[in-house]
C-alpha cells in the first residue's frame, strides 16, 4: 500500500487544476463559483492507520461517496453541504473504549454513515495587484453518526475560518490559498465541554494547462487544551500532492496523503470528480 500511495504522488508531478476548485485539496479557495450554477463533488478515500480515540479502534478507513454540493448564490455568497455517505473500517486493533459500543468482542470491521456539513462562504474583497483576495466560511457540522459503530461521535461542532488567496504568474497560473480560524468542537467523554482548537490550511495550485494542474496543501487543526486535549478532540493534520484532470466536461483528481501528527492516519489517497453545471436557477442580486 505504501508503494502505491508513493506511484500516486509521483504521477501528481504531471499534474492539474482549475480556477476555484477544491478536491482532492481540503483547504477552502476564496474564490466563488459562478452565480446560479451548482458544484457536484463525489470521491472514495482510503486511509491506513485510522485511530479513533473514543472508541479505541484503529484500523484502515474507506470513505465510500465523499460528497459536496455547492451553490453559486451571488457573485461573493456560495452555500456549501459536504458529508460522506458511508465510512468503512477494517479493524486491525481494539484497546479500550470510552463509550458503550454495538460491536461484538471478535468484530473484525464496522461501518457507519459520515457526517454532514453545512457552511457559507463569503468573498470579501478581491484580489488586487498588490493585496490578496478575503473571505470568511462559517459552518457546522451534524451529528448524522452514530457512536455505537466507533467510527462517529455524534456531536454537533461549529467553525469559521478566514480565508486568503493571491495569484501569481502569467495569468493567474500559480494560486495560492491559505484558512485559519476556530473550531468549537464538543468533548465527547466530559459533560458539558468542549475544545476550541484552531484550524489552519495553507494550499496552492499550480496550472500547467488547460487540461492539468498540480494541487498540494497541509490542513489540520490544533489543539489549545494541556495535552492532547479531551477524547476526540487531539490535534490533527495530513499532507496531500496530487493533481486535477480536466476532460468531457469534468473534472477529474487524485492525490496521496500523508499524516502529520500521531492521531492523524498513517497515510492514504483520494480519488474523485467534479462537476460544474451551468446556470440553473436565479441568483441574489
Amino acid at each position: 500500500m505504501n508503494r502505491f500511495a508513493f506511484i500516486l504522488v509521483l504521477l501528481a508531478c504531471f499534474a492539474v487544476v482549475s480556477y476555484g476548485q477544491q478536491r482532492p485539496l481540503l483547504t477552502e479557495d476564496v474564490d466563488i463559483i459562478p452565480p446560479g450554477s451548482i458544484r457536484i463533488e463525489a470521491g472514495i478515500d482510503f486511509m491506513q492507520g485510522a485511530k479513533y480515540t473514543v472508541s479505541g479502534i484503529r484500523g484502515d478507513l474507506t470513505r465510500v461517496g465523499v460528497i459536496g454540493v455547492n451553490f453559486g448564490m451571488s457573485p461573493n455568497v456560495e452555500f456549501q453541504i459536504e458529508g460522506v455517505a458511508q465510512n468503512y473500517v477494517s479493524i486491525n486493533s481494539r484497546g479500550p473504549s470510552a463509550i458503550p459500543l454495538n460491536l461484538l468482542p471478535g468484530a473484525n470491521s464496522t461501518n457507519d454513515t459520515g457526517d454532514f456539513t453545512l457552511a457559507a462562504k463569503f468573498k470579501l474583497r478581491n484580489e488586487t495587484r498588490r493585496g490578496p483576495s478575503l473571505g470568511f466560511r462559517f459552518g457546522v457540522q451534524l451529528p448524522n453518526s452514530s457512536q455505537g459503530t466507533g467510527i462517529g461521535l455524534n456531536q454537533t461542532n461549529a467553525f469559521g475560518s478566514i480565508l486568503i488567496g493571491k495569484k501569481f504568474g502569467q495569468d493567474g497560473r500559480f494560486n495560492t490559498f491559505g484558512n485559519l480560524g476556530v473550531a468549537i468542537l464538543t468533548a465527547p467523554t466530559e459533560l458539558f465541554s468542549q475544545n476550541d482548537v484552531i484550524t489552519y490550511g495553507l494550499a496552492g495550485i499550480f496550472r500547467i494547462n488547460k487540461q492539468f494542474s498540480i494541487a498540494g496543501e497541509v490542513n489540520g487543526r490544533a489543539n489549545t487544551r494541556p495535552g492532547d486535549g479531551p477524547l476526540g478532540t487531539e490535534s490533527q493534520a495530513e499532507a496531500r500532492l496530487g493533481m486535477q484532470i480536466r476532460a468531457s466536461g469534468l473534472r477529474f483528481d487524485f492525490a496521496g496523503i500523508k499524516g502529520l501528527t500521531s492521531f492523524s492516519p498513517n497515510s492514504g489517497f483520494t480519488v474523485g470528480v467534479t462537476y460544474d453545471t451551468p446556470s440553473v436557477f436565479t441568483t441574489v442580486k
